[in-house]
């Protein structure tokens, strides 16, 4: 996408309609791309053997698909798939397992029909209305796209529909640790930047226990996401602008670099969270 007028940015951050959201994904996620060196598009699991974003981001898909228990899975939809680099990743380790990778986004399943090289099946879909049969899923997974959602509920309650009898849903998503007019002002510029509903844990949790789910398993992994994060883009800045500035204008990585350092005061003030969840049916 060619660089869009500021204002139509702005406008798609603050509405963010299923359509706004496609086009900010659209035009930031080769930002994500320089910044990380690779196709996934989440903030990574940093642990003290972590060299890079990719590493990072590895580590948290393997986390979910550990999760998954892809060894007695049959049938997985990932939605919110992005390029699909986390389907690739787990159908390179079990084959056997069909993985259907749902996104609204057209532009991001096209560019993973190019790499569609170990057979993920690519559907264009919303996340709120899914246009699977009842009981068809062993797993319904979102790494890092429930945020955008809107209703949460509407998608929850759609994966409780798909899943087979004690099938599982596993959310992997950025939070507000609690829900608060104040928590929005501390985050500052990630309000505007974090393009996301701002949900806080206990809305996600209520919200899985009103759909009739039961939780198994909650981790709060936050401290190995965003400070490590944010800590890699400051100490890695000139040589990662240098490489935006070739994309980007100079205000689009002024303003992730903003971001980078707010995150990190939020994280550090335990306003923002980031949380594993894995509920069954």
């Amino acid at each position: 996408m060619n660089n869009p007028n500021p204002l139509d940015v702005i406008l798609w951050t603050l509405r963010r309609g299923e359509g706004d959201v496609v086009n900010l994904y659209n035009y930031l996620s080769g930002l994500m791309q320089v910044s990380t060196g690779g196709n996934f598009l989440n903030f990574g699991y940093w642990t003290d053997s972590t060299k890079n974003p990719v590493d990072a981001q590895t580590n948290l898909c393997n986390m979910i698909g550990d999760l998954a228990e892809f060894k007695e899975t049959k049938h997985v939809l990932d939605v919110g798939s992005g390029f699909s680099e986390p389907a690739f990743l787990w159908k390179k380790s079990h084959p056997d397992v069909t993985i259907t990778c749902l996104n609204i986004n057209k532009n991001q399943l096209k560019s993973a029909n190019k790499h569609n090289i170990h057979e993920i099946n690519l559907l264009n879909s919303t996340a709120v209305k899914i246009p699977i049969s009842d009981e068809s899923c062993d797993r319904v997974i979102a790494l890092e796209s429930a945020q955008h959602f809107r209703p949460i509920q509407d998608f929850i309650l759609e994966a409780k529909r798909i899943l087979k009898k004690n099938g599982s849903v596993i959310l992997a998503i950025p939070v507000l640790s609690k829900a608060s007019k104040m928590s929005i002002f501390k985050i500052g510029i990630l309000k505007f930047t974090w393009s996301s509903e701002h949900y806080d844990i206990e809305t996600i949790k209520k919200t899985i226990q009103n759909a009739g789910l039961k939780t198994s398993e909650i981790k709060l992994i936050g401290s190995n996401v965003y400070l490590p994060l944010a800590e890699y883009y400051i100490q890695n800045r000139q040589p990662l602008r240098q490489e935006i500035l070739k994309r980007y204008p100079s205000y689009v990585e002024n303003i992730l670099f903003k971001s980078m350092l707010k995150m990190k005061q939020a994280a550090e003030n335990h306003t923002i969270e980031y949380v594993i969840i894995k509920c069954t049916k």
